[in-house]
């Protein structure tokens, strides 16, 4: 559907219900470390700990190892299932569009909601409420936010500024849990879950209503893609865009071609071109790059612009470049959620004091949705002008920085990683979106960025293990992780670098 079609009025108001509800539920699981403390006055999973071996009496860390596991568990699991379902959400959107993904969404935050409400009542029974809340809570907003994307087809002049709204609204998400805190203890506890989750009830109404009512049942295109479907209908095939067309064209003159070969056959790609659907993800971050110019992005990008562009994305999935960007975004993503589940039992025993690690805890709760909303303007400027090459070296350099100063016990130098980790979080994920839509292209963004994200949140499922031992076999020390991850950092890192730097040399 082109946006001419819509009036502007109307698509004004899609954009704004849009950016509204990923405000609310984009992403509040990531608030994670704000809900924690809430969880533990409300004594939920105290159940597991004897209560001679309680280890603690204040009421803001868990009373023990048990309990702890438990709740990590909790973030652990949502964490998962919100990058997991990327690819499954991309397919929903891609096949039925973005109304039903929306009201899925809609569906799941209702799950969420209903669970939390009647936890008191689900608990001792076969199932565990909180956690399956909590999993539906991510599911949910996923496919709000997804559904969103295509939203930045709407005003085509000004969709990066779009998509930028939207995305910076899913990293402000992670405050409702922050307000939700506040307000638990300015109400002296009496503003329990139960209460919280019958308010959050407005969530889901809103979204279901606005899908029902205001949103588009098909995502908004560019002309370009409509002229090229309207000549398809016309002359009985499928046609390549110009983008990669002629990206095509430049590569098979230029270093760039061995690379291909060697991984990549070329009657693959006269299939794929062929064979090609429209990807709704694709299409919907695909406008403010044709807006920027495929010279200027080939320019600023090192090299790395086009090369898989036009391939089947079987192929692409086969080849170096999505191995190590999906090995790489796995021990980043790791690092990033174990970090989040953490933060306060890290620096409790690292600082030795309670106190001062509750801190420090409230600080990143404020500075992690905040460095989200600061954050995104400078990113897009420091993606649009260095190379992919440069992009990645700093990305890396900011987590090794991240992981060393979580090693020493200077509340300053504490300080100074949060801020670091804050920044770092949103680059990290909109790094691995704008390398998979300059690698592979935005024909196949869809199904490639969803399996690296979904084989990323598989493997961070061992972020419990990682847990587990750090309470057991290193005793609450998390320095011996914390080293690992460090030194897995540098060689996944390292080795990502020197392939995309010999492949663009």
């Amino acid at each position: 559907m082109l946006f001419t079609e819509v009036s502007s009025s109307k698509r004004l108001i899609q954009c704004t219900c849009a950016i509204f509800w990923c405000l609310l539920s984009g992403g509040p699981i990531f608030g994670f470390a704000a809900l924690k403390p809430v969880l533990i006055k409300e004594h939920v999973y105290e159940y597991l700990c004897d209560i001679h071996t309680i280890s603690n009496n204040d009421d803001i860390t868990a009373k023990c190892t048990a309990q702890d596991l438990k709740l990590n568990m909790m973030f652990t699991v949502a964490a998962m299932l919100t990058n997991v379902s990327a690819l499954a959400i991309g397919r929903v959107l891609d096949v039925y569009g973005p109304k039903a993904c929306g009201l899925i969404g809609g569906f799941f935050l209702y799950l969420s909601c209903f669970i939390f409400i009647y936890s008191k009542n689900l608990a001792g029974t076969v199932i565990d409420p909180y956690l399956i809340g909590y999993a539906a809570l991510a599911l949910g907003g996923p496919f709000a936010f997804i559904s969103s994307f295509q939203l930045s087809n709407a005003f085509p002049k000004n969709s990066g500024t779009i998509l930028a709204m939207i995305t910076g609204a899913f990293d402000a998400s992670s405050a409702v849990f922050l307000l939700y805190r506040i307000a638990y203890n300015k109400s002296f506890g009496s503003f329990t879950l139960e209460k919280f989750f019958m308010l959050y009830l407005f969530v889901p109404t809103f979204i279901t209503v606005a899908q029902l009512t205001v949103m588009p049942s098909q995502s908004y295109q560019t002309a370009i893609n409509n002229e090229l479907c309207a000549n398809d209908a016309e002359t009985g095939h499928h046609t390549v865009s110009p983008v990669n067309s002629a990206t095509a064209t430049t590569n098979t003159n230029t270093e760039t071609t061995p690379l291909i070969s060697e991984s990549l056959s070329s009657s693959s790609a006269t299939t794929t071109a062929i064979n090609r659907r429209r990807d709704s993800l694709g299409d919907a971050i695909k406008q403010p790059y044709e807006l920027e110019g495929e010279e200027f992005i080939a320019e600023h990008s090192g090299g790395v612009f086009g090369v898989l562009h036009g391939y089947s994305a079987q192929d692409q999935m086969k080849s170096w470049w999505f191995a190590l960007i999906t090995l790489f975004s796995i021990i980043m993503m790791l690092r990033i959620n174990y970090f989040v589940a953490t933060i306060g039992t890290q620096y409790e025993y690292i600082f030795g004091d309670v106190k001062l690690a509750d801190n420090l805890n409230k600080f990143f709760d404020i500075a992690l949705p905040l460095g989200g909303l600061v954050s995104i303007p400078f990113i897009g400027l420091f993606l649009d002008y260095c190379s992919t090459m440069m992009v990645l070296s700093i990305l890396l350099a900011i987590s090794i920085t991240i992981g060393v100063l979580g090693l020493v016990a200077n509340y300053g130098l504490a300080v100074i990683g949060v801020c670091l980790f804050v920044a770092y979080r949103p680059l990290f994920y909109t790094t691995i979106s704008d390398f998979c839509a300059k690698v592979f292209g935005f024909d196949t963004f869809g199904t490639v960025y969803g399996a690296v994200m979904c084989l990323s949140g598989i493997f961070n499922f061992g972020q419990s293990f990682l847990d587990a031992l750090t309470h057991t076999t290193f005793e609450m020390n998390p320095a011996p992780i914390n080293i690992m991850l460090v030194i897995a950092t540098c060689i996944i890192g390292g080795a990502t670098l020197g392939y995309v730097y010999k492949s663009t040399k």
